[in-house]
């Protein structure tokens, strides 16, 4: 646990020094432990270092993991490719979906979505730099998906993610992109909250741009543990 608990302190520290400078209070900042390919117990201990979000990208890996750690008050966010069949899994069990690109994907976990379940969080990826190997929407199609999805019952609109064509500083221009998209949503009515943009290498520069939520898996954890088999 010790690795686990030294690397999260670094990475707390780096997150409230980056917000002093960006004159944001360092809990405006909530950590996405990236747990794909990683062990249970390497997710337990990470919890017990005091980490609460956790965020998986293949469901058949995600769910066993699930299982094993009922006891703990995790909330778990989806931050993979979502395929169609395997909507009704993340709607059931998960807290957050960060990958919307399609209204088709947002119905069927909408029409999925417990209805005991509090709703769904979910999230519009926008492919900045329209790379086709990689999932999310031009951003002149957030604003007409992100209307048609507040008109689903069972999901909650928070904001947006992306992954930035480029890391370094490069990724800066990207992170400042997806926040001036966010004010235009703004402008047309449509409040969110939320930005989940920056991993272990850039993390501190998506905060000095506005996330709120940053997903690290390397810097907290280490290699991962093998190659998690694609679905």
């Amino acid at each position: 646990m010790t690795e686990i608990t030294d690397h999260l302190a670094n990475i707390v520290e780096r997150i409230a020094c980056t917000t002093v400078h960006a004159k944001r209070p360092a809990e405006s900042v909530t950590i996405v432990a990236v747990s794909k390919a990683q062990p249970v117990d390497a997710i337990a201990r990470a919890y017990q270092a005091g980490l609460r979000h956790f965020g998986e990208s293949y469901v058949q890996e995600a769910l066993p993991k699930m299982a094993a750690l009922t006891e703990l008050a995790i909330t778990w966010h989806f931050i993979g490719t979502l395929q169609t069949n395997k909507t009704r899994a993340v709607a059931e069990r998960f807290d957050w979906v960060h990958t919307i690109d399609r209204l088709k994907i947002a119905e069927r976990l909408n029409e999925q979505r417990p209805r005991f379940a509090p709703l769904l969080n979910v999230l519009i990826q926008v492919n900045q730099g329209g790379e086709t190997q990689k999932g999310g929407v031009a951003a002149d199609e957030v604003l007409p998906l992100a209307r048609a999805i507040l008109e689903l019952p069972r999901l909650r609109v928070r904001g947006l993610m992306t992954i930035p064509p480029q890391s370094g500083e490069r990724a800066n221009e990207f992170f400042l992109e997806l926040g001036a998209i966010r004010d235009r949503l703004a402008k047309a009515g449509l409040e969110l909250d939320t930005l989940s943009m920056g991993m272990s290498a850039d993390f501190e520069a998506a905060i000095a741009a506005g996330a709120t939520f940053v997903r690290i898996g390397t810097a907290l954890f280490g290699a991962r543990h093998g190659t998690p088999r694609a679905e």
